[in-house]
């Protein structure tokens, strides 16, 4: 009789097994789309395809903007090969609260509220925060991908 005590496993935690990021063929990928490169989730702003010699494969030039730090990111793929795409969503809140330190308190259509979102530095977190010192009701527009969130857009809620 096999010992059960050596296949007993316990599962500290689990998702819903909703991957952060999911493979697309390089050439599949389009301006506009977004992309990961370098670990980092980016928006395509440009891409070029080159024909190379009789042997070899095409090769895909990708210019990318991370969505987070606007910083540019490039990267040169086989068109064959498959890049990750992550997982991007866009969530609407109402702005409830602009804290002493930094921090937007949210609340969604539900009535949950969310308060982990940094006020976004720039023009974005300028605007926020004149639209809540104005006292005017602000949706703002929260992006997330791979683990990390933020504010990208803020507007006057409709009356």
């Amino acid at each position: 009789m096999a010992d059960d005590a050596q296949h007993e496993q316990t599962f500290e935690s689990a998702d819903a097994g909703a991957s952060m990021t999911y493979p697309v063929q390089c050439s599949a990928l389009r301006k506009g789309g977004y992309v990961v490169i370098k670990g980092r989730p980016c928006k395509i702003v440009e891409m070029s395809t080159s024909k190379t010699g009789k042997h070899g494969h095409a090769k895909v030039h990708l210019v990318a903007l991370d969505i987070f730090t606007n910083k540019k990111l490039e990267d040169l793929s086989p068109s064959t090969h498959n890049m990750d795409v992550p997982n991007v969503t866009r969530r609407e809140y109402q702005l409830l609260d602009v804290t002493d330190d930094g921090y937007l308190s949210l609340m969604d259509d539900s009535g949950n509220t969310k308060d982990d979102v940094k006020l976004p530095e720039g023009e974005v977190g300028e605007r926020i925060k004149k639209m809540y010192e104005e006292g005017k009701d602000t949706n703002v527009t929260v992006m997330s991908a791979m683990g990390e969130e933020c504010a990208v857009d803020a507007k006057e809620a409709p009356k």
